[in-house]
């Protein structure tokens, strides 16, 4: 009988089949689609199938060769896959002739990385900042189906005589573009009045690639609540606390977004003034999983976009975390050898923090002095 407590299934997870392109670097191919699969499963979708093509030239049209269009077409058919996702960027024109070839929805690196931060966005600057980038990402690729947006525009009165669908989405999204990047300069001068107060104080900034653990560690230094969860950007807003020593002395520590390989430039332009905690800092906390087989390249990719950012070099720390996950203690003295002036921690359980600290408090009262 169906009654008050029946049961509704929830929606079904889209499956996605990805797709690898070798190109010059082939060899990284396995480890980037790794990633790949972990950002659909932040995505809230299935990986169902992976196919790769080690080829070295890049299909103008499609991306990808015929022959392997044509596989990548039957596999699809054969997992019922409901949409593809490429571990490299389309162009509009590759994007449009492999929807229309395989029949389904096609989605690149950087269109699966946005769709994750409007899910993780959770703050007004945030928002504005995702949209931003995800409308600057779009605007190129419109193809006149955007009636939503004529609608939130105002509809009746926003088309100039004469002019075609396609150029009247393109006027309403840069108009949208102009708006936000108003309302994020607003928020930046409230930023700005909030920073001027606290360049008295001693200030690091906790940076590094997503999933290295940063807010755990922030949490674990300031006996904070960040949210904090095992997977890719859990958290996008930059969080501010106060650091007290065991003399009185104040510091403050400020937990960033995480950084990724192949991070879209119009997310890193857009979240300049989250970033700007880090770029103002007196030093800089790079937080690595030591646990993760790859982490040189993964503190390669994270230097890669503090260079974009950053006016000038900031002193910075390399700290190694989940250490706890690292069966081979000699492993860990390595690392201690291989990179001097490093630390070694677990976050989690609070191993090598106390030294973390106090060298924390030694730069701070270097500052002050």
């Amino acid at each position: 009988m169906k009654g008050l407590h029946q049961i509704v299934n929830p929606p079904r997870a889209e499956g996605a089949v990805l797709v690898g392109h070798g190109g010059r670097n082939g060899m990284h191919m396995g480890r980037s689609l790794e990633e790949l699969a972990r950002l659909t499963d932040t995505a809230g979708a299935r990986v169902l199938d992976t196919i790769t093509q080690r080829r070295g030239t890049i299909h103008p049209a499609t991306f990808i060769g015929k022959g392997k269009l044509e596989e990548l077409r039957a596999q699809c058919e054969a997992v019922d896959a409901d949409m593809v996702i490429f571990d490299d960027d389309l162009s509009p024109a590759q994007m449009r002739n492999l929807e229309k070839a395989l029949g389904r929805k096609v989605v690149d690196r950087s269109e699966l990385i946005l769709d994750i931060f409007a899910r993780r966005a959770q703050s007004r600057e945030a928002r504005l900042q995702v949209e931003l980038a995800q409308l600057e990402y779009t605007l190129p690729r419109l193809t006149g189906m955007w009636k939503h947006l004529e609608r939130q525009a105002g509809g009746i009165g926003t088309r100039g005589p004469g002019e075609t669908q396609l150029e009247t989405d393109r006027r309403i999204v840069r108009e949208r573009i102009a708006r936000l990047k108003r309302e994020l300069q607003a928020v930046e001068r409230e930023r700005e009045v909030q920073r001027r107060r606290r360049r008295r104080e001693f200030r690091a900034a906790i940076v590094g690639y997503t999933n290295a653990g940063k807010s755990t560690l922030f949490n674990a230094l300031t006996r904070s609540q960040v949210f904090v969860e095992d997977r890719l950007f859990a958290t996008l807003d930059a969080t501010t606390r106060k650091l007290v020593s065991p003399t009185r002395q104040v510091a403050l520590l400020t937990d960033t977004v995480g950084f990724i390989r192949k991070l879209p430039h119009h997310l890193v332009a857009s979240f300049h003034s989250t970033l700007v905690e880090a770029i103002e800092a007196d030093q800089l906390l790079h937080v690595v999983d030591a646990s993760d087989p790859h982490f040189r390249r993964q503190i390669a990719a994270v230097e890669e976009v503090l260079d974009g950012i950053l006016e000038q070099p900031r002193p910075t720390a390399l700290v190694f975390n989940k250490t706890d996950r690292i069966a081979d203690p000699d492993v860990v003295a390595g690392l201690r050898v291989e990179f001097p002036g490093s630390f070694a921690i677990s976050a989690r359980t609070g191993d090598g923090l106390d030294a973390l600290r106090a060298a924390l408090w030694e730069q701070a009262g270097a500052r002050v002095a």
